[in-house]
């Protein structure tokens, strides 16, 4: 098996920290620190944060589009695919109660600091909710899958945002139950499209 190189090793403490400790408290000597180098090591490879960065939302993008992928391949049909999605809250329930969701909270961080990154960090969003709304208008929904896209993904936000508050398990586990009842009655009938 072939080992990460330094480059490599820098892009996954990165993203490891900047999700963990967000990016404006991430400093190069904590990434250094992290992977076991100098901090003109990490200049070496990348010279700024933004680079850094940067390279952190591009190594996002092919992971989620990767995802996307495997969710695509291995679902049996629209529905099913739309609960992978639903399901990553539970997957992912112990770091997202510790930390949020990994795109929002850097959106969010993003945002405040009013980066010039956060329209290509942005593009995450953009990936999951073109991809959700294609396997809503394969439910037949053709006319209102841009508008549930949304919902659901704002809806995952929400849910996360509150899990990582309250640290409660419970109330996102019932929030994926919920949303998967949701599912249900928009593939059981599709002339019931209330939110969930």
């Amino acid at each position: 098996m072939k080992h990460p190189s330094t480059r490599d090793r820098i892009l996954e403490e990165a993203d490891r920290l900047f999700y963990e400790r967000g990016y404006e408290h991430t400093a190069f000597a904590d990434i250094a620190e992290a992977v076991g180098i100098s901090r003109g090591n990490v200049t070496f490879h990348y010279q700024t944060k933004d680079a850094i960065l940067d390279a952190v939302i591009d190594l996002r993008l092919a992971r989620t589009a990767a995802l996307l992928e495997r969710w695509e391949t291995g679902g049996e049909g629209p529905a099913d695919r739309i609960r992978s999605f639903i399901d990553i809250l539970i997957a992912n329930r112990a770091k997202i109660m510790l930390h949020g969701c990994p795109v929002g909270t850097l959106c969010s961080e993003l945002a405040k600091l009013e980066h010039h990154a956060l329209s290509h960090a942005s593009a995450l969003f953009t990936l999951f909710q073109e991809w959700l709304a294609t396997q809503f208008a394969a439910l037949g929904l053709k006319k209102e899958a841009g508008t549930l896209a949304l919902h659901l993904l704002a809806r995952s936000q929400g849910i996360a945002t509150l899990a990582s508050t309250f640290h409660d398990e419970a109330f996102l586990r019932e929030e994926v139950r919920i949303l998967h009842a949701w599912l249900d009655g928009i593939t059981s009938s599709p002339s019931r499209r209330t939110r969930a």
